[in-house]
């Protein structure tokens, strides 16, 4: 079971919130979607260069009609 690391988060006050929300809404949508994927491949352990495949095999096609 995954435990939560409190020690890797902290409250904040809400002013704080609303610069980091400004921050983030004066950027691209782009440099937002980037950032986004950056966080992703270190979350899940790849790299940007090399993007991983879906693994077809757990999904099955079936022709309706």
């Amino acid at each position: 079971m995954y435990r939560l690391d409190r020690t890797a988060f902290e409250a904040s006050k809400l002013e704080e919130e609303r610069i980091d929300t400004d921050y983030w809404r004066a950027k691209s949508v782009e440099e937002r979607l980037r950032a986004a994927m950056y966080l992703q491949s270190i979350n899940y352990n790849f790299k940007l260069t090399n993007l991983p495949k879906m693994d077809r095999s757990i999904f099955s096609m079936t022709k309706r009609g």
